[in-house]
């Protein structure tokens, strides 16, 4: 980790003082207020907030998915407010959504990874390697004739994984990915993107409201009614019970039993981030 920057390396997302609204029946919404951010390269970064807060429209400027309208952003040394870029940084910056079956386009797995890199102009001899690669890489080698409908939905959102991972982004961006899935499903998904930090070197955002998913992050971007509220180490904000009432969020579990069990004048020698550390704290 760079301890100068707190960050795991060279920056490869900056935003600075992002702001953006929403035309409504009332007028114009504001959901974005000032955001300044940094995502650091190969680090693992968990935006959380409430539904609304704001954090799934900050990500979708990342790839041009919401268009800039205040505000400096640079993506993978792209600038955002250049329209020539665009395409380039949709290529750096995959998406994956909450639901795999709004990005199928065929009806064949094989045919939906290779999608992207022919759009991309990579030559037809070398698709094939590279969707084998990408479906091996997210745990679905000899898929490539199934149907994106008879897969199981962990199996749908890691093949939709692997359709971002076709085009080689260095930053891959999951947009509440793992909201519609079972709790099989959400292990898989979240196993993957670990991976992808750990093993493929990936800049990697995740957004969510569910705590528990950012306590393997490298830090956590709280957000509440459009404005980044903290960001710190997921220690330094998930422990914080004060904190995440502010951004209307509890805490995790571990967090919430040593929170009951000081109440009860029960005090264990440091506040556990997850369930192993809380059976190690007991059993001391």
């Amino acid at each position: 980790m760079d301890k100068a920057t707190g960050g795991i390396g060279l920056e490869t997302i900056e935003a600075k003082e992002i702001s953006h609204a929403y035309d409504c029946a009332g007028g114009r919404k504001r959901s974005l207020r000032g955001v300044t951010l940094e995502v650091h390269r190969g680090e693992l970064l968990a935006v959380l907030g409430q539904n609304g807060c704001g954090k799934s429209t900050l990500v979708k400027h990342f790839n041009g998915l919401v268009p800039l309208q205040e505000g400096a952003l640079t993506v993978a040394g792209l600038d955002l407010r250049a329209p020539k870029n665009l395409r380039a940084v949709r290529r750096a910056c995959g998406m994956v959504f909450q639901n795999p079956d709004n990005q199928f386009v065929s009806s064949l797995v094989g045919e939906d990874v290779a999608f992207g890199p022919e759009n991309y102009g990579v030559p037809s001899a070398d698709i094939p390697g590279i969707v084998a690669a990408a479906l091996d890489a997210v745990g679905l080698s000899g898929f490539e004739d199934r149907s994106p409908q008879m897969l199981s939905g962990g199996q749908k959102q890691r093949a939709a994984v692997a359709g971002v991972l076709a085009v080689s982004p260095d930053i891959v961006v999951f947009d509440e990915a793992t909201a519609m899935l079972d709790p099989e499903g959400r292990r898989e998904v979240l196993a993957i993107i670990r991976r992808l930090r750990d093993e493929k070197g990936k800049t990697v955002i995740m957004i969510s409201h569910y705590v528990e998913e950012a306590v393997s992050a490298d830090r956590v971007a709280l957000m509440q009614n459009g404005s980044l509220l903290q960001i710190g180490t997921p220690r330094e904000i998930l422990t914080d019970a004060a904190l995440l009432a502010e951004a209307g969020l509890l805490p995790p579990f571990p967090v919430r039993v040593y929170e009951a069990l000081r109440q009860r004048g029960i005090a264990l020698a440091r506040c556990p981030l997850t369930e192993e550390e809380l059976a190690e704290e007991l059993c001391r």
